[in-house]
C-alpha cells in the first residue's frame, strides 16, 4: 500500500538524518505492520484501514506511555514516548473536531434509530467505521453516551 511506501521512504530519510525518534517509531510500524501482514497467513497487503488501526495503535501505545511516566515524574522517559507518537501521528489522517465528531453522531443516531444505552454498540459500530482514523475511540465513546443518555 502507499502508506507502507509512505513510511519506508520516511524510515531512510530518518536514517539518512540520525534522528533516533523518528528511526525508533517507524522501524516500530514497520514491524507491526509485518506482523500483521504475516499474522493472517498470507503474504497479502493490508487494507489501507487495517494500517490506519496500527498507526492509531502505535500513537495510542506512546502516549499511554508518557501519560504514565509524566504521572511518575519521569519526564526523561515521556518525552522520548510523545516524540515518537508525534512522528506516527504524521501519517494518520487529520484528527476531526468534538464538533464534527458529534455531527456524524447525531446523524448515524437518527439514521439508525437509536434509543438509549442498549443501541450504543450499533451506533459506535456504523460511526467507527465512518471515520476511521480520524478520531479516537474514547472520544467517540463519550459523545455517543452522552446523546443516548
Amino acid at each position: 500500500m502507499s502508506l507502507q511506501k509512505d513510511i519506508m521512504t520516511a524510515l531512510k530519510a530518518a536514517m539518512k538524518s540520525k534522528d533516533q525518534a523518528a528511526l525508533t517509531a517507524l522501524r516500530a510500524v514497520k514491524s507491526a505492520i509485518l506482523l500483521a501482514q504475516t499474522e493472517s497467513g498470507a503474504k497479502e497487503e493490508l487494507t489501507e484501514e487495517a494500517e490506519l488501526k496500527i498507526l492509531q495503535k502505535q500513537v495510542k501505545q506512546r502516549k499511554d506511555s508518557a501519560a504514565i511516566y509524566l504521572e511518575q515524574g519521569r519526564e526523561d522517559l515521556a518525552a522520548p514516548e510523545l516524540a515518537e507518537a508525534e512522528v506516527i501521528s504524521q501519517f494518520l489522517p487529520e484528527a476531526l473536531s468534538e464538533e464534527e465528531i458529534e455531527k456524524v453522531v447525531v446523524a448515524t443516531i437518527e439514521s439508525t434509530g437509536a434509543q438509549g444505552m442498549k443501541d450504543m454498540g450499533k451506533v459506535m459500530g456504523a460511526v467507527n467505521k465512518q471515520l476511521a482514523g480520524q478520531a479516537d475511540g474514547k472520544t467517540i465513546s463519550n459523545i455517543v453516551k452522552a446523546k443516548l443518555a
